[in-house]
């Protein structure tokens, strides 16, 4: 069981790599918003009967649970399903999905600093010094290798936009943490609703160029719709249950290898400040995952807090 649980996981973050790789072919056939907008449409039409399956709710049950969670779901569909993805694709028409989903692996980084800045959680030396590291190969990112350039403010775009990306995941991992009594996969189909209906509004000014969709196009709506949502959540949740959060977390690090990947399998380029800066990205996630050491520890009295603690409960947490 472990070991499924372990291919799951690698599945599961390969299926979260195409989302920025087909999100960069899709861009340029529909809006942000109408991509967003279609994703969770397709997501929820699955999302409700599997959560009625496999949580035992019925729909009475799943009504019940939005009248009295409206507001932290409504924040969730608004944070993780409208601005997340508005940013995510808003990003990938200026920057690769290479150096959007290493832009995006700095998210626990930056939730890490706000959590010592808002409940004052330990921070080891171990991890400082990966935060540090993080950062400076996010900058070799920004700045394609120039990193003089950080001062004079000529910067990627997109790689701008994904840090936009990465605080609106930082709330919502904020907001799993205060939902985690209510039914995962059911938490993620009512904010998903909540998220299509606020959207439908604003989908009115820019009409979708139906006879312009290409075949491409229509197979990449499917992709981000049924397997970086559905199917890739369905394999996070299992494989939490089974292997922790704190290691399944880990292989999040594994969708930038992968997106790395698929981009020269389909005939891009991958440029030296790209592997310099994946690689401190992901050596500074890898000191900053490592466990606190309290004769290192910058010392404040304020009990600890893991604001992911409750991802068993609520795995979405994690992308």
């Amino acid at each position: 069981m472990r070991y499924q649980a372990f291919l799951f996981l690698l599945l599961c973050n390969l299926l979260w790599a195409g989302n920025f790789v087909f999100g960069k072919i899709l861009i340029n056939e529909f809006s942000p918003m109408w991509i967003t907008f279609l994703r969770w449409l397709i997501a929820c039409s699955l999302l409700f009967p599997i959560a009625a399956r496999y949580e035992n709710l019925s729909y009475d049950m799943m009504k019940k649970i939005l009248k009295n969670s409206w507001v932290i779901l409504t924040c969730m569909g608004i944070t993780g399903g409208i601005l997340f993805n508005l940013f995510t694709y808003s990003a990938l028409q200026f920057t690769t999905p290479t150096n959007g989903t290493l832009v995006f692996s700095l998210t626990p980084a930056i939730t890490m600093i706000f959590s010592f800045i808002i409940w004052k959680e330990k921070i080891s030396l171990v991890q400082l010094s990966g935060l540090i590291v993080s950062f400076l190969g996010v900058t070799t990112l920004l700045t394609g290798g120039k990193l003089m350039q950080v001062f004079q403010m000529d910067l990627n775009k997109g790689d701008l936009l994904m840090i936009g990306a990465d605080v609106c995941w930082m709330i919502y991992a904020f907001l799993c943490k205060m939902s985690d009594r209510i039914p995962p996969v059911t938490a993620v189909a009512l904010s998903s609703l909540i998220a299509v209906v606020i959207m439908i509004p604003f989908l009115i000014v820019q009409p979708l160029p139906i006879y312009q969709i290409s075949t491409m196009g229509f197979n990449g709506i499917l992709y981000v719709g049924f397997f970086a949502s559905v199917c890739a959540f369905v394999l996070w949740n299992f494989s939490v249950r089974t292997v922790g959060t704190n290691i399944a977390n880990l292989t999040v690090n594994l969708i930038p290898v992968y997106t790395a990947m698929i981009t020269l399998l389909l005939g891009g380029v991958i440029t030296g400040a790209q592997l310099w800066g994946g690689g401190m990205v992901i050596l500074g996630l890898l000191l900053t995952s490592q466990k606190r050491n309290d004769s290192i520890e910058i010392y404040v009295s304020t009990p600890d807090v893991d604001i992911c603690k409750s991802a068993e409960k609520c795995p979405y947490c994690a992308n």
